[in-house]
């Protein structure tokens, strides 16, 4: 297992909705206003009559409404992530996706103009409707994939520098070293390096979209699976289901908390309190020789 002076990544992490916040508000802001300004310019070229508050509105009120929306495209990628080998399942989600987001950006988008030209004693119309959405989706269907991109890559940014696990692979020649089927060892993949963890040493998992987080010594590294299908490949007299979501080490256990509403919260070692739910719970309590 990996040991020495705190990584780049570990530094990072205090920070990291911070600046994830940040960076897509300093997105949508300069979009806003060099938006504006170019807008305000061709107004002025064109001799349109579009006052400077009616070009800051129309790209603000736009740039707010998307926005407000980040954090439906960041569920809509963690629910389904898109790679190559999923493609042609989960593109046609995300169009779907994006005629929705688009929908809700205009409502918000239009929303906010009329209620600014309203405090300026004037009316905004967005006449016609369906024709007015076409043109916007056409922007917004851009707009949405650029920020799925951007997403997507910072998590492959992420990944790498928090480092990824996967199974190991079957030899091209000869038998395995070691069962395939029951794995006693995880392949963590760090930037350029590469390390091996083993089964016993994973504390808890924690089923996360696609992923499946394992927790060792502090560490979460990622494993692309479900959590049903790594349950089928690790020790069950060594670990054992608690919750649809989570996975424990018995032997990093401490105790077990019950709830008033028939659920439990199972803390570990490394600190942290999981939740157990009823389904669970009495066959854990009888691992642990407990009274259901």
């Amino acid at each position: 297992m990996e040991s020495g002076p705190t990584t780049f990544y570990q530094r990072y992490l205090p920070w990291r909705r911070s600046f994830e916040t940040g960076f897509w508000i300093i997105q949508f802001l300069v979009s806003a206003i060099a938006n504006s300004i170019t807008v305000g310019v061709d107004a002025q070229r064109l001799q349109l009559a579009l006052a400077p508050w009616q070009a800051a509105t129309l790209e603000t009120s736009s740039a707010l409404a998307s926005l407000l929306l980040v954090p439906a495209v960041v569920w809509m990628v963690r629910r389904w992530p898109i790679h190559l080998d999923n493609l042609r399942r989960t593109l046609p989600i995300h169009v779907l996706a994006s005629v929705g987001w688009s929908m809700l950006h205009v409502v918000g988008m239009v929303a906010i103009r009329k209620i600014v030209y309203a405090s300026q004693g004037t009316h905004y119309d967005f006449d016609p409707w369906w024709s007015g959405f076409g043109y916007e989706y056409l922007k917004d269907v851009r707009s949405y994939a650029s920020m799925v991109v951007a997403i997507e890559g910072y998590r492959f940014v992420m990944l790498r520098l928090q480092g990824e696990a996967s199974l190991l692979d079957r030899p091209d020649e000869g038998p395995p070293v070691e069962s395939i089927e029951r794995p006693e060892r995880f392949l963590i993949r760090k930037l350029n390096r590469e390390f091996l963890v083993a089964a016993n040493d994973i504390e808890w998992l924690q089923a996360s979209g696609n992923y499946v987080n394992l927790r060792v010594r502090g560490h979460d590294y990622p494993l692309r699976s479900t959590i049903a299908g790594i349950e089928a490949k690790l020790d069950p007299e060594r670990f054992l289901r608690i919750q649809r979501s989570y996975m424990v080490n018995l032997d990093q256990v401490v105790s077990i908390e019950p709830l008033d509403t028939g659920d439990a919260r199972v803390h570990m070692r490394d600190g942290a309190r999981l939740p157990c739910s009823r389904t669970y719970r009495n066959g854990l309590r009888q691992r642990f020789g407990q009274d259901g």
